[in-house]
């Protein structure tokens, strides 16, 4: 067996046990393997170990992987996305997890409506204050889940956040209980997704609540 396959194994049984920890089912957790910087052939090698998803940071590096990968996978945008790449990833992305204004929307709803789709989306939330850091600030996702709500050919399915990096994952818990919470004002329908917890700290992100985990280099190792 190769190294990515046992690596795989090796978290989706942490996975089943994060789950079994607070009496969820493992097939309620997505396993994203994020595939930034990562050759095509790494790719087809993890899709060939069984995973389905995959997610990448950015459009240049992204598409000639989608083309080359092909179907029978699911791709998730899961980086910062400018307006004008929205063209680009409309219809080619199963999810966009990144959704954190609305003139972004906007532009995506447009480039649905004109592809005859309708994108899933996620809004990006900043729980981390760092001022560096991407996604709407909490208090203003009120309104920018109302702004989404308005547009045809987008469906809300949740909310995405990235914690500080922290050496200790429970250091990150306060974080993603935050961002459960705060999907309480998002309509029930509209509180399918939860994506939260990367390598780090994914276990203790499914205990309070991901939907979605998004691991990289626990399964294809250090970026070069």
């Amino acid at each position: 067996m190769s190294p990515l396959r046992e690596r795989i194994i090796a978290i989706r049984e942490r996975i089943a046990r994060a789950s079994d920890r607070v009496g969820r089912h493992p097939a309620s957790v997505t396993l994203v393997a994020v595939t930034k910087t990562v050759p095509v052939e790494r790719i087809r090698e993890a899709a060939d170990a069984g995973l389905t998803d995959f997610g990448e940071n950015y459009v240049q590096e992204a598409m000639p992987k989608l083309a080359a990968i092909g179907p029978g996978v699911r791709w998730h945008f899961i980086g910062h996305l400018q307006s004008n790449k929205a063209k680009f990833v409309v219809g080619a992305f199963h999810l966009v997890h990144s959704v954190d204004s609305a003139s972004l929307a906007k532009e995506l709803a447009k480039r649905a409506r004109n592809a005859g789709v309708v994108q899933d989306i996620l809004i990006e939330v900043r729980i981390d204050p760092a001022e560096t850091k991407s996604g709407v600030l909490p208090e203003a996702l009120p309104e920018l889940a109302d702004a989404i709500l308005a547009l045809p050919n987008l469906r809300l399915r949740g909310l995405m956040g990235m914690p500080p990096l922290f050496a200790d994952p429970e250091q990150a818990r306060p974080y993603f209980r935050r961002l459960r919470e705060l999907s309480d004002v998002l309509p029930a329908a509209c509180r399918q997704d939860l994506s939260m917890g990367m390598s780090g700290d994914f276990e203790v992100a499914i205990e309070e609540g991901a939907t979605i985990v998004r691991v990289g280099t626990a399964i294809f190792g250090p970026r070069s």
